[in-house]
């Protein structure tokens, strides 16, 4: 257990959004709430998963919605800790503790708000380890983990619960309910017991992106090369660089769904890059060669700063440096490639390990 302070944040922001594969939410965002809530109520802990006792019940809480209408539709606030609530209430109990659903740089973050306020601490663990457009791609799912019971807030004071038959089911109804919201709200989702989450969950995720986050910081403080680093403290590899010479994107439902396409730069000079997301990067390729695709994690960083880029950021011209990282071993399996895999997308590659 140690304590995390508004200055963590930072890096913990930084790390989540290149674990986030483009999608996750705005982290600056999510950083400014998360430290707002931490100078109002104090440090929150962020423990193990081995701390937590393995009858004791966790709830996840996150935002759900379109990233792009997270820039421009504002927050009053409550919303994660109404959704909270209500699973508090259902339950009966106070709850132990809680956690993010998924690494994006918003996603990861929501939960030091609703921990500062309730002084309950953060579990490091996630169910991704990176972010998924939809509710049933979590780790939890392969391991049979209902997300139900469902609780949903909108910042006008909307607050609904579901009992699904299935996590599908979840992503439908959660999303038939979020466009008339406005497209986005906070849920509390996924309980599960602290025993639960050691066999399922995606453990040391939120302390993987402190790292990260951490050796892109002390890179330019230190006037060295920040992709050297960060690519060292994510176990990441360079696919390519380039520049954006086309983006399109569109929100569909709740999801931002888009093409960017890149011209090689340095070494690359000569190639051209296409990445397809639908609010995270599925799949990168040259012509018809893939060079990655999910369950494995593509993100885009600035060139020179290596910071990374959010999907419904990225702008014609964008300098960027694409990279892909190994996703957890569960995503691996029969199991996990049949719910995230790159043919759940449409696509006919087979996934082939980075």
């Amino acid at each position: 257990m140690r304590k995390i302070n508004s200055q963590d944040l930072e890096a913990i922001a930084l790390g989540s959004t290149v674990l986030g594969t483009g999608g996750g939410g705005d982290p600056y965002i999510g950083k400014l709430m998360s430290q707002h809530a931490i100078q109002k109520f104090g440090e929150v802990d962020l423990i193990s998963p081995e701390e937590v006792p393995d009858d004791a019940l966790i709830i996840p809480v996150a935002a759900f919605g379109a990233p792009i209408i997270l820039l421009e539709k504002l927050f009053n606030g409550r919303e994660a800790i109404a959704a909270f609530e209500i699973l508090e209430k259902y339950y009966g109990k106070e709850i132990f503790a809680t956690m993010p659903i998924e690494a994006g740089g918003f996603n990861c973050l929501i939960p030091f708000t609703v921990a500062a306020e309730k002084k309950i601490p953060v579990v490091d663990a996630d169910g991704m380890g990176r972010a998924y457009p939809r509710l049933e791609m979590v780790t939890f799912t392969i391991y049979d983990i209902p997300a139900s019971p469902i609780a949903q807030a909108d910042e006008k004071g909307n607050r609904s619960i579901y009992n699904t038959i299935d996590n599908v089911w979840g992503e439908t109804m959660l999303g038939s309910t979020v466009i008339p919201m406005g497209g986005s709200c906070f849920v509390a989702c996924f309980p599960l017991t602290g025993k639960q989450l050691k066999e399922a969950g995606v453990l040391g995720v939120v302390s993987k992106a402190e790292r990260i986050g951490l050796s892109i910081l002390e890179a330019k403080k230190q006037q060295k090369n920040p992709l050297e680093n960060m690519l060292e403290a994510s176990e990441g590899t360079l696919l390519f660089q380039g520049k954006i010479t086309d983006v399109t994107i569109k929100t569909e439902g709740r999801w931002n769904k888009g093409i960017c396409k890149l011209m090689g730069l340095n070494e690359y000079e000569g190639q051209e890059m296409e990445l397809d997301f639908q609010n995270e990067f599925l799949i990168a390729r040259i012509g018809e060669e893939v060079l990655a695709s999910v369950p494995d994690l593509i993100t885009v960083l600035d060139l020179d700063t290596a910071e990374p880029i959010t999907a419904e950021k990225l702008q014609y011209g964008y300098r960027l440096n694409i990279i892909v990282m190994p996703c957890d071993e569960k995503w691996k399996t029969e199991k996990g490639l049949a719910l995230g895999g790159p043919q759940v997308f449409g696509y006919e590659n087979e996934y082939k390990p980075i």
